[in-house]
């Protein structure tokens, strides 16, 4: 069977997005060969992709139609947690906590507006 293994989020400058990426989610960047393009490994396999290659996808206000989640065990008190903990970066907060259809979460953008959202493990 083929399954998906990269997931492209396009940004405007790859490195304040590494940044970025590299704060929030406490990764490295597992492949960073020029300014416009790099990779954090999430699993075996599997990457998630900052390119700088299609920046007027990022013309004029576009529609956000897909989001990086981050799924994590414990319940409500550790979605709470990691709220906290990334709005003491200072990171910009598009939902805060709410229930939602499969439990506690909320949303923050990256430096060019993509969504990144937290919820619990299903």
């Amino acid at each position: 069977m083929t399954s998906p293994n990269m997931f492209i989020v396009f940004v405007g400058d790859v490195a304040r997005t590494v940044d970025f990426y590299r704060q929030l989610f406490d990764l490295e960047p597992s492949f960073f060969p020029s300014p416009g393009f790099a990779t954090f490994s999430l699993a075996d396999g599997v990457d998630l992709a900052l390119w700088s290659g299609h920046g007027d996808a990022l013309d004029g206000d576009p529609v956000r139609t897909s989001e990086v989640t981050l799924c994590l065990p414990g319940g409500p008190a550790v979605i709470e947690e990691q709220y906290r903990a990334w709005t003491g970066l200072g990171v910009t907060v598009l939902e805060p906590p709410h229930e939602a259809v499969f439990g506690r979460t909320f949303v923050v953008a990256d430096p060019d507006g993509n969504r990144i959202r937290v919820a619990p493990v299903d």
